[in-house]
């Protein structure tokens, strides 16, 4: 089974973002040595929680630390940012890691209306324009534009020998259909979506403009040693997002959230075991979302039951 790290850099409980910065590294380290396909950060802005708005820079901290596992974005997002720009970057993130970039692109604002608006004042519209920015972007990237295009003699170098794999990440029918129009690779938010992902998945491998679709389903697990702290860290990682939700800023200890009730409309599709019953639960999705891999997020209280969780995940499913 293949899988692969999606990392939010989380503040883990009484740490600094500086402190979730280098648990990244610690995280992106592990995945390397335990054969995870990629490691992919997150973008988000001005969020107390989480530690990365900038995922390029990152990146290239992390590449210096790794030496096998693919590196990507989970998404750039993309209606901050002009094309060019993006493939300049990625292009050298490529030109110094080769055949080890992806470039993932998403459409979300990724924080608050106040930092969209100080990314991107006219978001929306640049929303609207996604096709045509995702367009311009696989130009620069694949040195594809005509000879009478403004930008036929303009490069986004350096231009490495092996360009960024890119992907298009989504939740919806827009985002699938884009993805295939455009022969991109395309991965599912299954954790974080109410949609159908079977239909959307469905419709992008039937909608694929080239030959080999391939896909992803984004999925959120805790796996610890015993199932009693699997499900009290879910337990915790239910009442945290309540908390959250409420704009409550001061969190619970995994001890403090057993004492309140879970919420009604928890997140089922938070999957949390063994290294046994994870297994089972992932190859039942597999059997009926037919991914070609899964890009596992944890969220934990501490660092340390992340890192438990990826190896726990690496070992079972992958050295096997």
């Amino acid at each position: 089974m293949k899988l692969s790290i999606l990392d939010q850099t989380p503040v883990f409980h009484g740490e600094t973002t500086a402190e979730a910065l280098q648990a990244s590294k610690e995280l992106a380290i592990l995945g390397d040595q335990l054969g995870y396909v990629r490691y992919w950060v997150t973008e988000h802005h001005d969020l107390d929680h989480l530690a990365c708005p900038t995922p390029e820079v990152l990146l290239s901290y992390i590449g210096a630390h790794t030496r096998r596992i693919r590196l990507g974005a989970g998404a750039i997002l993309l209606p901050h940012y002009q094309p060019y720009k993006i493939a300049e970057i990625f292009h050298t993130l490529a030109t110094l890691f080769p055949g080890r970039i992806d470039l993932g692109l998403g459409r979300a604002p990724g924080g608050s209306a106040e930092a969209t608006t100080a990314l991107s004042p006219r978001f929306l519209e640049e929303v609207r324009k996604m096709p045509e920015k995702v367009d311009e972007l696989l130009r620069f990237i694949n040195n594809g534009f005509a000879k009478d295009h403004l930008y036929h003699n303009l490069q986004a170098k350096p231009v490495p020998n092996h360009v960024p794999e890119l992907w298009l990440l989504g939740t919806g029918k827009k985002s699938a259909l884009l993805a295939a129009e455009n022969s991109m690779s395309y991965a599912f938010g299954y954790f974080m979506s109410e949609q159908n992902g079977k239909e959307l998945l469905d419709t992008y491998r039937t909608n694929f403009a080239g030959e080999s679709p391939y896909s992803i389903l984004a999925v959120s697990i805790i796996c610890s040693e015993t199932q009693e702290r699997a499900d009290e860290i879910a337990h915790w990682t239910h009442v945290v997002n309540e908390f959250r939700a409420k704009g409550k800023t001061t969190l619970p200890s995994v001890e403090e959230a057993l004492t309140v009730s879970p919420p009604n409309d928890h997140n089922s599709k938070l999957i949390s075991g063994t290294p046994e019953i994870v297994q089972e639960k992932l190859q039942k999705l597999k059997e009926q979302y037919q991914p070609d891999e899964f890009l596992i997020t944890t969220i934990t209280p501490h660092r340390r039951e992340r890192l438990t969780s990826f190896q726990l995940l690496g070992e079972r499913l992958i050295q096997g």
